[in-house]
C-alpha cells in the first residue's frame, strides 16, 4: 500500500544555516545597513481636557452612531440634522486635523 503524498513533496528543500552564523559572514560583498532616515520629532500629545471632550462626543448618542466615519464628519452631520453639537469639538478637530 503506496503512502499518500505531502504538499511538501512538491518542493525543494532548503537547509538553513547554523544559528550564530549571520550573512555577512557567508557573503563577503554584503553591504551595512544604511542608518534609518531622520524622523521628525513627534508631536506634543493635547492635554487630557481636550481628551475627554472628545470621548465624551465620541460616547453620546445624540449625534448619531460613529462608526465608519471621521469625528468631524460625525460633527458634521450632527450640525446638518439640526442636533447643535459642541462648537469646542469642531475647533479642536480642525486645529488638531493631523492628529488622529
Amino acid at each position: 500500500m503506496e503512502q499518500p503524498r505531502r504538499i511538501t513533496d512538491s518542493f525543494p528543500r532548503r537547509r538553513r544555516p547554523p544559528p550564530g552564523r549571520s550573512k555577512a559572514k557567508r557573503c563577503p560583498q554584503a553591504r551595512p545597513r544604511a542608518p534609518p532616515p531622520a524622523e521628525e520629532p513627534p508631536t506634543p500629545p493635547p492635554d487630557q481636557a481636550l481628551l475627554e471632550m472628545l470621548r465624551r462626543f465620541d460616547l453620546t448618542w445624540e449625534y448619531g452612531p460613529c462608526t465608519g466615519i471621521t469625528r468631524l464628519q460625525r460633527w458634521e452631520r450632527a450640525q446638518a440634522l439640526g442636533l447643535s453639537p459642541p462648537k469646542l469639538v469642531r475647533d479642536a478637530l480642525l486645529e488638531h486635523g493631523d492628529n488622529p
